[in-house]
């Protein structure tokens, strides 16, 4: 099967729903949703699978920045249309920059809802989240809205940055087939298919990485306990 059904889809659906509500950390959450969408569209679980093999063979994010490495600087439009600068962050305190496939993206927006969830307790330390994907500023907007994001949503467009930092991956012809029902092309402005890997880099004040998580499997996030941790540390260096 190389195409979901519209029931399909429903199932996908109130999967995602379920998983959302239930108790437990993030990456419960996502690998009950890996769990259920492989029953619904085992075709895709599979090739996921592969792509996973195949990414981490070609060592896929490893030299993307690490901890004691300078965060190379961005500016980037947010949802507004307002050109967002990293060292403008940072003069405010440390910065979490995460990576996000983008608002289709069921594991995204689960990782985005643990994220604005904890948004109180990071703003309490001083620390600031800045989250970028490679969509255009209308699906930017859908996430912001969608998830009640306080802080901004920017646009890699072309993946421009997340090139920059190794992360950014073409996904090949049969993860594409998968994805036709996906309108990426439009999601993007571009034919692509390019998407990074998510990450997270915990930037102190001094513009050094402290922390990060690059993980080739999307299915997998850094855990909130550890984004709190991090960015508390980074919070009290001066």
């Amino acid at each position: 099967m190389t195409s979901l059904s519209p029931a399909d889809a429903e199932q996908l659906k109130l999967a995602f729903l379920r998983c959302r509500d239930m108790e437990g950390t993030l990456n419960d959450q996502l690998r009950a949703y890996a769990d259920a969408s492989r029953e619904v569209f085992p075709a895709y679980g599979e090739a996921v699978d592969r792509l996973v093999v195949r990414l981490n063979g070609n060592g896929g994010g490893e030299t993307a920045p690490r901890p004691g490495d300078a965060m190379p600087p961005f500016m980037l439009p947010d949802e507004g249309g307002r050109l967002v600068a990293l060292p403008a962050l940072l003069a405010r305190g440390p910065v979490a920059v995460m990576f996000f496939r983008g608002h289709w993206c069921p594991y995204c927006r689960l990782n985005m809802r643990a994220v604005v969830q904890a948004e109180v307790r990071i703003r309490a330390m001083g620390a600031q989240i800045v989250a970028i994907m490679p969509e255009t500023q209308e699906y930017t907007q859908q996430l912001k809205s969608g998830s009640g994001a306080p802080f901004p949503i920017l646009t890699d467009l072309d993946n421009g940055y997340a090139l920059s930092l190794n992360l950014a991956i073409c996904l090949g012809a049969e993860i594409q087939d998968l994805l036709s029902y996906q309108d990426m092309a439009k999601f993007h402005g571009n034919n692509g298919w390019m998407l990074p890997i998510p990450a997270v880099f915990v930037v102190g004040r001094d513009g050094l990485v402290k922390a990060r998580f690059v993980d080739p499997d999307f299915r997998k996030r850094m855990e909130i306990d550890d984004l709190l941790e991090a960015l508390e540390d980074a919070s009290r260096e001066r």
